[in-house]
């Protein structure tokens, strides 16, 4: 009896030993590059939140005018999300993802040329529709290789992204503006702009070489790690047939989706205050210096990219996701509810930043775990996409409400108080209005 156990043991060991080299190949092959994207993804959208330190005086943007240019981002940015992740389905992730990126690079470095307050406001909307659908894009794409005990692992490396561009790019960002300034004529943020824009082109361009569009297409698997590929992603489509949505049509008549979506919202609330008021917060704590404000701001990134990654293999653990992403939502909440109180207080704001970091980190990873639980076949490029687009309306509303509230009290605590009741609620939502039977998910025999 003991031998037939071990030698079933020993059977069960061999077809795991096999997944688990498939995917580590696979891993190694396809998130170095696509995590690289990233950072410079997000490098590009939030190096404004440090040129705005400079470019202030120069264009006679005011905190109220700044706010608006960050959130004008998301109008092109939410308009054309779900159109390009419907082409992505039709043309393929390495033309996707390599038109996104020579575009929004173009456009990012075009940003130094930018001389008025109306300038600086078309620039960002432009971004924001060069960018348009990368990140629902990649979030998909990765759905076409990983199964779904697998995917807030895959996915919180993928947001390390985050992580590790709000470590590079303060301290980057700081050194660029304080040591290139008035460099050849150019004041240091229009340097900042150039030099941060340029590397996004070439990666597109190296994106077209380098992307297989599915497990299908790469010559670098046998047909043994395809085979294993299809199997595991054969059997979650068959463990959410019961629930999943199919068809994009449906989606949109699916209340549960606008859910979704609205729980969503809350993490562009959140990410505003750390992506684009991180710098101004501990500058206005008592940290003048460019150089240190951009030091300073690596910690929080730090710190936060760690406790995500241990949040997130806990949540593949158990294959729980609600409660995961709604507490992580809270923990953000308190962070920046808790950050006017040290507003004189550079160390104290560090690490109210830090905790809020955390959990929007976390929030993120574990969010982009629930659509293609919910979501099926073809319902899943567009589902995704609206849910990003409709969730990314956060990201408009959010730092014009911040930046509007700031000009008209001369300090940031009221719109962060807001912000903190607008993330608390978006977990809640997430918790009360999609059932956990919803969610189908299979653990890896």
């Amino acid at each position: 009896m003991e031998h037939a156990t071990q030698e079933d043991a020993t059977d069960h060991a061999a077809p795991r030993l096999a997944s688990d080299a498939t995917y580590a190949k696979v891993t190694w092959r396809l998130l170095p590059f696509l995590f690289i994207c990233y950072v410079l993804n997000f490098i590009d959208r939030v190096n404004i939140s440090f040129a705005h330190l400079q470019f202030k005086q120069d264009l006679g943007v005011t905190d109220a005018s700044y706010g608006l240019g960050v959130g004008l981002f998301f109008i092109g940015y939410v308009l054309l999300e779900v159109p390009s992740n419907l082409l992505m389905q039709r043309i393929g992730a390495r033309r996707t993802v390599s038109r996104i990126m020579v575009l929004w690079g173009i456009v990012s470095a075009g940003m130094m040329f930018v001389r008025t307050p109306g300038e600086f406001y078309l620039a960002r909307i432009l971004l924001g529709a060069a960018e348009a659908g990368f990140f629902p894009g990649v979030v998909l794409y990765l759905t076409y290789w990983y199964p779904s005990a697998r995917r807030a692992r895959i996915t919180s490396l993928l947001l390390m992204a985050v992580a590790v561009a709000g470590v590079l790019g303060g301290p980057v960002s700081g050194w660029i503006m304080a040591n290139l300034n008035n460099t050849h004529g150019l004041h240091g943020w229009q340097w900042l702009f150039l030099l941060e824009g340029i590397p996004a082109a070439i990666a597109g361009v190296v994106a077209y070489f380098y992307l297989d569009d599915r497990p299908t297409d790469a010559k670098w698997l046998t047909t043994e790690e395809r085979a294993i590929i299809k199997y595991n992603l054969d059997a979650d489509e068959r463990q959410k047939r019961t629930v999943a949505q199919h068809n994009f049509l449906r989606v949109l008549a699916d209340p549960r989706v606008y859910v979704v979506a609205l729980g969503y919202m809350v993490v562009p609330w959140a990410g505003s205050v750390l992506n684009f008021w991180s710098p101004s917060i501990i500058h206005r704590s008592g940290v003048t210096d460019v150089w240190h404000v951009g030091l300073l701001s690596m910690i929080p990134y730090a710190v936060g990219a760690a406790f995500m990654l241990l949040i997130s293999r806990h949540s593949d653990r158990h294959l729980e996701r609600r409660w995961h992403f709604a507490s992580m939502a809270f923990l953000a909440a308190l962070g920046i509810a808790l950050l006017p109180s040290a507003s004189t207080n550079w160390i104290a704001s560090i690490g109210f930043l830090t905790v809020a970091t955390i959990g929007y980190l976390a929030a993120v990873s574990l969010f982009w775990t629930i659509p293609p639980a919910y979501l099926s076949g073809t319902a899943a490029a567009g589902g995704i996409a609206l849910i990003s687009c409709i969730g990314q309306a956060g990201g408009l509303l959010a730092p014009v409400v911040i930046g509007w509230i700031n000009g008209l009290t001369g300090n940031l605590a009221l719109g962060l108080y807001v912000v903190a009741a607008v993330v608390v609620v978006g977990g809640l939502t997430v918790i009360a209005g999609l059932p956990a039977r919803m969610l189908r998910e299979r653990s890896e025999s």
